[in-house]
């Protein structure tokens, strides 16, 4: 029987890690980059079990090429997602740990 809070973690996992596969190579510009943010947050926010979601992506890292856009990379992710199963509620984030893009569950409650 696979638990509440087991469900609320795996679903946490799956949508971090499916947020990473999705959107790494998307063109994107400083000036895009804010509407690319609420994009995902909003395609993700559709999914069973999110409540919540925050997607930062850091500029600093995006370097025009010759046609004046970057590409997305994993290394450019802030994002905080909530998912609830039942009562258990899970926050997982990715982000950028020692040059390496980070999956991890910060909490369940």
């Amino acid at each position: 029987m696979i638990t509440d809070r087991e469900k609320a973690a795996f679903e946490a996992g799956i949508k971090l890690g499916a947020i990473y596969h999705q959107f790494v190579g998307t063109p994107i510009a400083r000036e895009t980059a804010a509407s690319v943010e609420a994009a995902i947050e909003q395609a993700v926010s559709l999914q069973p079990y999110v409540t919540k979601i925050r997607v930062r992506l850091n500029r600093d890292l995006m370097v025009s090429n010759r046609f004046g856009y970057s590409e997305l990379a994993g290394k450019m992710f802030d994002v905080e997602i909530t998912t609830t199963v039942g009562e258990t509620v899970c926050r997982a984030r990715l982000r950028l740990e020692d040059d390496y893009p980070m999956m991890e569950v910060v909490e369940i409650s």
